[in-house]
């Protein structure tokens, strides 16, 4: 423990040592300073899903054309409506003459006939079709321009400022963009948000209407632990995906865009998720309500008052670098009585290679009443006698 000042009236600042093995933690935050990387795409994000630490960011908040990564968001408000009970998987959803004329990528729905919502979702996550996303659009909103408005007002409601869009495929348009930040906070909203549907993401083939279709998504194929999300490809974007994967309990999701064939996209997409794996690390802590130690207390009921952290506590970071982490507990020495539980007494700090420092709350986890007269005439005496606080 390190005295910071010295004793004023009865009060100390003090830095003390959580515990004497490697601690590793954060509150589901952190942030790279350095990447070893390198990638071909134009723009990269790669972060951990539990922790939101970026790993990798590659021109993540810079405007690109989204191409079928948009279905994303198409597919999220679906899951909205049926989460929330007003549509059903077994639902319909009229083909107009729109929806069958649209081009590029098909479900090959028919003018005129009544599609099921669940056929919807595949014929978009698995199929990518763009008649599919209008048949949608159209039966959730009326319109696809009106579900578009739909589109770019729930992206900025999920954090997604840098995006704006002006249909429900990502059929080309000059004023229809994102981020690659902006895809990851929608491929992590999706997971979260509907984890009983996410699984149509891993779906690798679907057949409507006798048409088998694979889904694009490279990651499928690959025995890395993949399960989401989406592929897109323009001429103006290039190759694109939103991608996600789980190994041993630890979920990354991944963004590439700008790319120039889908062997690229597959092969950098995969690159960049085995890295995250293998040099990264998230390492846990404290559980949310458990006491990190217990802190002396002036005049109180108890001496001492059990300091304790409200969320839980983690940190992502590089697997090198936790050998040089530092925890420290920090605050006034003794603790003035009363003290109400819940109420900040104290802050855990953390620093660590790469990481931005990081400091939590610590609360009372209990209540301290402050002692009666005699009592507090009694520990008054005994400070001056003995030098004790109790």
């Amino acid at each position: 423990m390190a005295i910071l000042n010295t004793i004023g009236n009865t009060s100390r600042t003090v830095v003390t040592s959580v515990l004497l093995f490697v601690l590793v933690i954060g509150v589901a935050v952190g942030h790279a300073k350095a990447q070893t990387i390198e990638t071909t795409a134009d723009h990269a994000y790669l972060v951990d899903f539990e922790t939101g630490a970026v790993l990798l960011d590659k021109m993540s908040n810079e405007r690109m054309y989204p191409a079928s990564m948009t279905k994303m968001m198409t597919v999220y408000l679906l899951m909205q409506r049926l989460k929330d009970g007003r549509l059903s998987l077994d639902d319909t959803l009229s083909v107009s003459e729109k929806a069958w004329r649209k081009g590029g990528s098909k479900m090959w729905v028919e003018v005129g006939k009544q599609v099921r919502v669940e056929d919807l979702i595949r014929g978009i996550v698995v199929q990518s079709g763009n008649d599919a996303t209008i048949v949608v659009a159209e039966g959730l909103a009326g319109t696809e321009d009106a579900f578009a408005r739909e589109m770019t007002a729930t992206a900025h409601k999920l954090g997604m400022s840098g995006t704006q869009f002006k249909n429900a495929s990502g059929w080309p348009d000059p004023e229809h963009y994102t981020t690659a930040h902006d895809l990851a906070v929608l491929a992590i909203s999706i997971i979260r948000d509907f984890p009983e549907m996410y699984h149509y993401f891993a779906e690798t083939e679907f057949a409507y209407n006798g048409i088998k279709q694979q889904n694009r998504n490279p990651l499928l194929y690959k025995d890395i632990g993949a399960d989401g999300l989406k592929t897109g490809h323009t001429e103006d974007s290039g190759y694109g995906l939103v991608g996600s994967a789980v190994r041993d309990g630890r979920r990354l999701v991944v963004v590439l865009n700008g790319m120039s064939s889908t062997s690229e996209r597959a092969q950098e997409s995969e690159k960049l998720l085995n890295w995250g794996f293998r040099e990264w690390n998230s390492y846990a802590l404290f559980n949310a309500g458990e006491t990190v130690m217990d802190a002396k207390v002036w005049l109180g009921s108890s001496g001492t008052v059990p300091l304790v952290v409200e969320e839980d506590v983690s940190l992502t970071m590089r697997r090198r670098a936790r050998n040089d982490l530092k925890v420290t507990v920090r605050y006034d020495e003794p603790i003035a009585a009363p003290i109400a539980a819940g109420t900040q007494v104290a802050s855990l700090v953390v620093t660590a290679p790469g990481v931005e420092t990081l400091e939590v709350p610590l609360k009372a986890g209990a209540d301290i009443e402050q002692l009666g007269p005699v009592g507090r005439l009694t520990a008054a005496v005994n400070f001056l006698v003995w030098g004790e606080s109790e």
